[in-house]
């Protein structure tokens, strides 16, 4: 009998060329090893879940195509879930054009959703399908990789300390009672949620980068107001949270990505990955009603940009779009209300949040600036809002004119808002021409992208490749008849 895992394996990537294999075992397991490409790489214990340890093995690949791999326990050979003892990854040339993946959204933000679901996984079988015909050699996951809005109704601390008012809340402090519990639901949350066999089998095969957005904490964390967002139950959530991201999405805190280093107190990274530069933004960790990032972590942002992004393409993973509908007018309508606290975590987590509207700019002067310097396609990567579509930023300059185009993908698993959730959401936002400087030279406006209506109200995740005529085909692959593509210039 083959000794088990209760997660993983977890493939990942960390340069062009240093991969990662993460996986969790049971408490009592003291060594563990991975074989692959004649190595047997002795995997590192990274840190610990309430469920068992967390542990890591990194390599340098230099050989390219089809590559298998086993892990052993204390000598054994170790299964996953389903069975599996042997896995196998797809390495791309160095003058191939890998394809890549982009998924988010997870899950399910209450069970009511879930149990009307039929086929919750159908898209992670879908993608397992199209990897086995032609294999992705990334998979970059934008946030919500989990669903942890049941917290407040399976941790039964929390469901007592939610009857509280609200001065009670702010100033109660965490029991032991309440902090173990917290850290258990997250640890059972990943187990149960990523032990799924379709998540699984691409988790396995497919390196994968991941930056988490709210509902990897809880639903609009950063959005809600200073008391309660500094409160000590709240705080204790995000860590629990922030732990079991940094062992399980991050893959640990020694991440060379990092661009704040293993002290750092935000996690954007960045990478290079053939001709792609990879820049993950953070915009979670330091997120409050007046800030998206911190200015340590812009000065990170600036210098990686200036410095180390100078050629190539440049795809950026931010998990909010960045070009939408604007909201303005249902933020204004509620913060003339009294009820502007209950809605504010819903509006104020948009970059057109007009406390966020001068960080939203400074990003995007940024980004032109680069893509100006570099001479390549600046792609941002974002989910959050459960439907896909396609925006452009348009900025003239003596040239020609830079583009930097947006593409959504959501959700993976969550499902798209019904018909009429779709028409009040029409109703109270635009998605009218955006001119971004004073002098309206520099736009922003949503494209329709080919095959499907300008937004894409189904299920989706998005497949992207560089083809021959040098455009980059970004495809959905919907849950649906229509096939939604785009060729980026």
């Amino acid at each position: 009998m083959s000794a088990k895992l209760l997660l993983g394996p977890i493939l990942g990537l960390e340069s062009d060329t240093l991969y990662t294999f993460v996986f969790v075992t049971d408490n009592n397991v003291q060594q563990c090893h991975v074989a692959v490409e004649g190595q047997n790489l002795e995997a590192v214990e990274i840190g610990s879940l309430s469920a068992g340890k967390v542990w890591k093995a990194r390599i340098e690949l230099e050989t390219t195509g089809y590559l298998d791999y086993r892990i052993t326990i204390n000598g054994e050979d170790a299964a996953d879930q389903q069975g599996q003892q042997l896995w196998t990854f797809y390495v791309p040339e160095q003058g191939e054009k890998p394809r890549l993946a982009y998924a988010s959204c997870n899950g399910f933000s209450d069970y009511k959703m879930m149990n009307a679901t039929e086929k919750p996984y159908y898209l992670w079988r879908e993608m397992h399908a199209q990897h086995q015909q032609a294999p992705f050699s990334l998979l970059l996951m934008g946030g919500d990789q989990v669903y942890a809005d049941s917290i407040w109704s399976q941790v039964p601390t929390l469901q007592r300390w939610n009857e509280l008012d609200k001065e009670q809340k702010i100033t109660r402090q965490v029991s032991k009672e309440m902090r173990n519990q917290v850290t258990r639901f997250y640890s059972q949350l990943y187990l149960a949620r990523w032990n799924k066999a379709p998540m699984a089998a691409m988790l396995a095969s497919v390196p994968s980068l991941m930056m988490w957005d709210d509902h990897d904490i809880f639903d609009g964390w950063g959005s809600y107001p200073d008391d309660l967002q500094s409160c000590p139950v709240y705080q204790c959530i995000y860590e629990a949270a922030r732990e079991v991201f940094t062992l399980l999405q991050l893959r640990g805190s020694d991440n060379h990505g990092l661009l704040a280093g293993e002290q750092g107190c935000d996690f954007s990274f960045a990478l290079r990955f053939r001709d792609y530069h990879i820049l993950a933004l953070d915009n979670r960790s330091e997120r409050s009603l007046s800030q998206v990032m911190s200015d340590n972590c812009w000065a990170h942002v600036t210098d990686y940009l200036d410095s180390q992004c100078q050629q190539g393409d440049l795809l950026v993973m931010t998990a909010v779009p960045v070009v939408y509908r604007d909201f303005s007018f249902a933020e204004r309508a509620v913060d003339a209300t009294p009820w502007q606290e209950e809605l504010t975590d819903d509006l104020k987590d948009h970059w057109r949040a007009k406390e966020h509207e001068g960080e939203r700019a400074r990003l995007i002067m940024r980004l032109i600036d680069n893509a100006k310097q570099r001479q390549g396609k600046t792609v941002l990567l974002s989910g959050d809002v459960h439907v896909g579509a396609l925006g452009v930023i348009r900025a003239p300059q003596s040239q020609g004119v830079v583009k930097i185009h947006q593409v959504v993908s959501s959700g993976i698993v969550h499902p798209a808002p019904t018909f009429m959730q779709w028409l009040g959401i029409c109703a109270i936002t635009n998605d009218d021409l955006e001119y971004i400087d004073e002098g309206e030279q520099i736009t922003a406006s949503m494209l329709r992208p080919f095959g499907s209506a300008k937004y894409i109200r189904a299920r989706n995740f998005v497949s992207m490749c560089q083809g021959d005529d040098g455009k980059l085909w970004v495809n959905w692959l919907i849950e649906g008849k229509d096939k939604p593509s785009y060729p980026i210039n």
